[in-house]
Formats: structure tokens, sequence, C-alpha cells
């Protein structure tokens, strides 16, 4: 009896939390400065998700700094009452391999909510390379080891992954020069100059750049080519190249401190999921060149997505300890 009374006090403060959750306004912490494409993410799915949520207010902080790890640590350390939410990028499986020491555990430190969106990545060149195809590309950059630069954004981002993780694929006797810049920006205005030969990049930052003719496009790095993509259809894919399970993208997910209520966090889940079927999310996702994770998609529930960043950890680490290329 003293169970079942247990038992039913228990049910009825799980659905009281649920039904009181949001008690105040949410937070989205963005690892980053304002700006950049993870922020524009999360103010998109922020001004989306809170009517979903009973019109509440979401407000979204920038916690740069470290690779995306001080936001990290700060909601792992947040009261888990789902009101302090992680919006990071492929960094979430990206940082235990490239920081060796890391304060708080990925896999442990958090509850995982799902995935937002995946931006395909391009691998592109300056305009005075001689190659026009891939395969063309790829012999060259072969007959050339040890002569040619990669540059990237920085260790940690997005184009020192694929950049790595190309490479990896390929097996080229002699690693390209790597050319870590501070950003983006820079990196790309030295590619358009010639400076640097080589670079992967989110289409979110290369589609303008490809279509204006002021770099060279040879390969998306989705397992499938971007067919329906204005621009991206006219590329192969690195896995239709011959780069074996070559699969790339920057995806964006959600995550709560560790212990909020399993009731809030399927109410996050809701909403999220409700959001990702917004028609008005979907098409500004898609102006960024992001593509809006399918209703069908395990990685929206909570444990399609904590299994994917598993995978994603196991891949990645296994591409830096090769390299040895560490951020710490």
């Amino acid at each position: 009896m003293k169970a079942l009374l247990a038992l039913t006090l228990s049910t009825v403060a799980f659905a009281a939390a649920a039904q009181e959750f949001p008690s105040k306004p949410i937070t989205f912490v963005v690892p980053f400065a304002a700006g950049g494409p993870t922020d524009t993410v999360a103010r998109q799915l922020a001004e989306t998700m809170r009517k979903h949520l009973n019109n509440a207010t979401i407000v979204v902080e920038n916690a740069a700094g470290a690779g995306g790890t001080i936001g990290a640590n700060k909601v792992a350390r947040a009261a888990p009452d789902g009101h302090t939410l992680l919006v990071w990028h492929i960094g979430m499986a990206a940082a235990p391999a490239l920081y060796r020491k890391m304060p708080y555990k990925p896999l442990e430190d958090f509850e995982y909510l799902g995935i937002i969106n995946d931006v395909p990545m391009t691998l592109v060149g300056k305009p005075q390379l001689p190659s026009n195809t891939y395969r063309d590309f790829e012999n060259y950059i072969r007959a050339n080891q040890g002569k040619l630069n990669l540059g990237h954004a920085g260790l940690g981002s997005a184009s020192h992954l694929c950049g790595l993780m190309w490479q990896y694929a390929v097996k080229l006797d002699k690693s390209m020069t790597t050319i870590a810049y501070r950003g983006t920006a820079p990196a790309m205005n030295d590619l358009i100059g010639g400076t640097i030969d080589v670079m992967c990049d989110q289409t979110t930052n290369t589609t303008q750049q490809i279509e204006g003719g002021r770099i060279k496009a040879f390969a998306v790095t989705t397992a499938k080519p971007l067919s329906d993509h204005p621009i991206l259809r006219h590329y192969p894919s690195l896995q239709e190249m011959g780069l074996k399970d070559f699969n790339l993208t920057i995806w964006h997910g959600m995550y709560a401190p560790k212990g909020t209520p399993a009731p809030v966090l399927n109410r996050l889940n809701e909403a999220l999921r409700a959001s990702l079927r917004d028609p008005d999310f979907v098409q500004k996702q898609k102006a960024l060149g992001a593509i809006v994770a399918a209703p069908n998609d395990k990685r929206v529930t909570p444990e399609g997505h904590k299994a994917f960043v598993a995978s994603e950890m196991a891949k990645i680490k296994a591409v830096v300890d090769a390299a040895g290329q560490y951020a710490d």
C-alpha cells in the first residue's frame, strides 16, 4: 500500500512538473559569439519553439570560448529544471577528441533532447587550381603531396574537422600543410586570393562564393549528392567518388542538464519536434543551407540523438588521434 501511495505521489509530482513547465524564461546557451551559424540556428529555433511552449519567453545567451566547452560546461552545471538548455553543433562530439582534459563528460552530464538539422560541407579550392572535377583534383593533390596547404577557421572548427577527415579518408602519404585562421572570413579571403589551396567548409559559407565563381567546388560531404540544391546539385558526394562511408555534416542538437525531470524532457522534445515540422522554420533553415531533421529521423528522439553523438565521437577521435592535432 505504501509503495502504491509513493508511486501515485511520484506520478502526480511528475505530472505537475510538466504542467507547470516552463515556470520562468528559458535560456538557450550558444557556446559561440553572436552572429555565427549556430547562433542563428538557436535564435530561429527559439522564435519557433516558444509557440509550442505556451508562448514562453526564450532568450539566447552567448557563452563563447575554449572551442565551445565553456558554454557547454555552463549548461552541465545549471539547475536541472529544463530552463537552461544547450544548442551546439558537431563540437559536442568533437570536443572530447580535441580537448584531452574536459570539465564535463558529454555522454554523462547531459540529457539529450534531439537533433535539429544538418548543414552539408563542401570541398573547395582556390580559383587558380588547374582541376575542374573531383577526380582531377584528387589526382592533382596526390601528385603534389607536401607542396599544398589547407586552411581552416581554427582548431575545432567545422572546417578543421572536415579537412582532417578528408585527408584521413584519401590516405595521403604526406599531409597537406595546415593553416589555422581566426574564423572563416579570413580563411575564405585567402582562399579567394590564392594564398591557400584547399578548404572544406559549410555550405552556409561557401555557396555564395561558388556561385560567384570566386572559388572552385569539387564535392559535397553528404552521403548522397545534394540533388535538390540549385548550386551544389552539380557536384558529386565524396562517397560517390570512392571515399567509402564518408558522410559529414555539421549537425546541431539540443541538450539539458543531467537530472532534468522526465516530464520536462518529454515536453521539450515534443516542442522541438513540433518546431522541426513548422514550415516557417524549415524555410528559414533552408535559406541558411541547412536541412531540418525529418520527423522519422531516429536522431530526433533522445535515445537516437545520444547514440548518434556517441558514434560521431568515436569516428572523430580516430581521425584526430591519427593527425595528432589537439586543441589543448
